[in-house]
């Protein structure tokens, strides 16, 4: 019996595509002012704020997708390519990331001049940038997991673009050039533990290894202790999508359960584990064989 939970979500189609243009207006510019004011520092956090859009850009086209309808040929939909995307993202953004490290560490031995009022005021522009993007999705993060990834990114980032504008304060005042490589390097590291975080829960998920959020030994606990089941096995927990968790298993049990049951363990899953998808199959203690699990599930 298999039994899917649908969401009503909110529509933030309109706080994603601002974000997005706000984002990318903002790019645009502080790349080119941070060449131009030869600032390593602007050039990364453009760099950060590239990786904001094309964060937003995953999060709307998982919105998306999860309303595109199954197929006879595709079961479950496109709900799989939002974790492909991310896992492209931060291979991306890692190979990025290399770069600036590289000319950063060049820069620290050959430190070149810095126009610092350029940086701060591009950089306050950044600040704003991203926390008129984060309050965007304020409103449905308590709610949304997938909200709540941009809103916390983008807040986060309004306080990298802080840092940036502190390196050019601190030129100005100094007149210490090499402040300037030492904080790429420095956004570049916060940048990376992201990234890094990202890459890994996007092969997690692709080799359908269980959600972070899923608490397995809790599913097993619950499941294990139900009345009148003898055992369970082949019990796979998965993610379908980056917001969408499935679930099947086998219960065996010495007496006859009904739909009633079925729907009472479907319902507890998916409130206390967050597991929208589940199929469970029930076998008699007393069968013959589990086809799934010979040597292990016998008769009674």
């Amino acid at each position: 019996m298999s039994r899917d939970h649908g969401h009503h979500t909110a529509n933030y189609n309109r706080a994603f595509a601002v974000g997005v243009l706000l984002n990318i207006v903002f790019v645009a510019i502080e790349a080119g002012y941070g060449v131009m004011a030869g600032s390593l520092a602007l050039i990364a956090d453009a760099g950060h704020n590239l990786s904001d859009v094309l964060s937003l850009l995953l999060a709307w086209g998982a919105s998306w997708l999860a309303t595109k309808s199954a197929t006879e040929k595709r079961t479950y939909g496109f709900r799989k390519a939002t974790i492909m995307a991310s896992l492209t993202n931060a291979v991306v953004l890692l190979v990025a990331l290399g770069g600036i490290t590289w000319e950063g560490i060049g820069r620290l031995f050959e430190p070149k001049p810095v126009e610092a009022v350029t940086v701060i005021v591009v950089a306050a522009i950044g600040v704003a940038v991203n926390a008129i993007t984060a309050w965007l999705f304020i409103s449905g993060q308590k709610e949304d997991l997938n909200i709540r990834g941009a809103y916390l990114h983008m807040a986060a980032d309004a306080v990298v673009s802080l840092g940036v504008v502190a390196a050019g304060v601190i030129v100005m005042l100094t007149g210490w050039q090499i402040i300037d490589p030492l904080i790429s390097i420095f956004i570049v590291v916060i940048i990376l533990v992201g990234t890094w975080s990202l890459l890994r829960d996007s092969i997690n998920l692709a080799i359908d290894s269980v959600p972070e959020n899923v608490d397995i030994a809790g599913v097993k606990a619950y499941l294990t202790g139900l009345e009148s089941v003898y055992q369970i096995h082949d019990l796979h927990v998965w993610a379908m999508s980056t917001t969408e968790v499935a679930l099947t298993v086998h219960l065996v049990t010495d007496a006859f359960l009904g739909n009633n049951f079925l729907s009472k363990i479907q319902q507890h899953l998916y409130d206390h584990f967050g597991i929208e998808h589940s199929t469970i199959q029930i076998e008699m203690q007393n069968h013959e064989s589990c086809m799934l699990n010979k040597g292990i599930c016998k008769k009674g």
